[in-house]
């Protein structure tokens, strides 16, 4: 793994920052809690996934108080139009022996040195006070930044082997199958095994995937800002875009298009009442949003940054019995189960990714004797290989 990207790990755990002081608490719902996080992803993440325009990623998470008598056993039952084959295992990962609480600003093997400068909001420039200087040195020494602390995110907690008596999840090294790009959620959906009651419910057409992030536009203006334009997906909630780059000189060079200065990099899936608390202190970015611009300090800082967007979708929630409109907090179904739905999209900054993936040279490849100039996509390839340390 190269530098680089060891160094954007690191401070990529800025996201959990505010959520990993948090207690761990056990997911609500009765005897079995399910939730089913469907994730649509388009550009780099592709890659590795047929190297489509956008891929389906779908996790299946079942966690209940019950112990299986014998080997536990579950599957998922799909709709045909998943198109991922008639049963879908939840297999029971084994437990590994647990090494303790970690600090997520902890480095492994080696004394953290260098320092990221962070940039916050839209606009062709950067805004006064900025950036913030962060040294890593003094984050693993746990000098965290006070607005960085203050970031205060309500994480999620989908069913654990940590917090079930039994657990099961998909995918896994028992089933080989995969959602196709044409997969859908909408039908029938059943979950059955010999640790969990039989949970069934029904996904209709607004519950589903949501569409793929579509960039229309991210070329650098004349200033050297990047304006981003994409497509308006219907069923977002909110939207969060950020840029992490290495500038020469070494510095790590960060940007969200928050509105306020936080160490958050929300890539994870969101609650809706949290998405709207956000939506409304102007952290993330409303779902009718459609264009945001990259200041050009941040550009010229560091243009070969990799460009993260996601767009937090709608959540459906069932159970059984259903659920009272007053239903007090002793109220516990028999099973309770959840779809939460994000899109998102990785890149890099300014260049054009479906382009690279698409394959083949502008030129021939032959042995010349003189060296030819090299082409535009050649430069993109050339950046995104320096990028992942290839």
């Amino acid at each position: 793994m190269s530098r680089t990207i060891r160094i954007l790990a690191g401070t990529g755990l800025l996201a959990i920052a505010a959520v990993a002081a948090q207690a761990q608490q056990a997911p609500s719902g009765g005897s079995a809690t399910y939730w089913m996080s469907a994730e649509t992803s388009s550009g780099m993440s592709t890659m590795g996934q047929g190297g489509g325009a956008y891929a389906h990623n779908l996790t299946l998470q079942l966690g209940t108080g019950r112990r299986a008598a014998g080997e536990p056993s579950a599957e998922h039952l799909p709709p045909a139009t998943l198109k991922a084959g008639p049963a879908l295992p939840l297999v029971s990962p084994v437990r590994a022996a647990s090494s303790g609480p970690q600090s997520p600003y902890n480095y492994a093997g080696e004394k953290p040195k260098g320092r990221m400068l962070f940039y916050w909001g839209c606009g062709e420039r950067a805004r006064p006070g900025q950036p913030v200087v962060v040294d890593f040195a003094s984050l693993s020494a746990g000098k965290v930044p006070p607005a960085f602390a203050q970031a205060a995110l309500k994480a999620m907690n989908p069913p654990s082997a940590a917090n079930n008596a039994s657990y099961g999840e998909w995918p896994n090294n028992k089933s080989k199958s995969r959602v196709p790009a044409g997969g859908s959620l909408v039908g029938d959906h059943v979950v059955r095994g010999n640790y969990t009651p039989e949970i069934k419910f029904a996904l209709a057409p607004g519950q589903d995937f949501l569409a793929p992030v579509s960039l229309i536009a991210q070329n650098a203006a004349a200033s050297g800002s990047v304006p981003l334009a994409w497509k308006p997906i219907a069923a977002s909630r909110g939207w969060f875009v950020s840029t992490m780059g290495a500038a020469q000189n070494g510095d790590m060079i960060m940007w969200t298009s928050s509105e306020k200065q936080a160490a958050a990099m929300m890539m994870d899936y969101l609650a809706p009442d949290e998405i709207a608390r956000l939506v409304a202190q102007k952290v993330l970015l409303p779902g009718t949003a459609a264009s945001c611009t990259v200041p050009q300090e941040v550009a010229k800082a560091a243009p070969q940054s990799m460009l993260s967007m996601v767009a937090f979708g709608p959540e459906a929630n069932f159970s059984f019995p259903a659920r009272p409109a007053k239903a007090g907090a002793s109220w516990k179904p028999e099973w309770a189960a959840k779809l939460r739905t994000k899109s998102t999209y990785m890149g890099m900054l300014g260049m054009d990714m479906a382009a690279m993936m698409n394959g083949g040279d502008d030129a021939s490849d032959g042995d010349d004797e003189v060296r030819r100039p090299e082409t535009k996509k050649e430069k993109l390839r050339r950046g995104l290989g320096r990028l992942l340390g290839n």
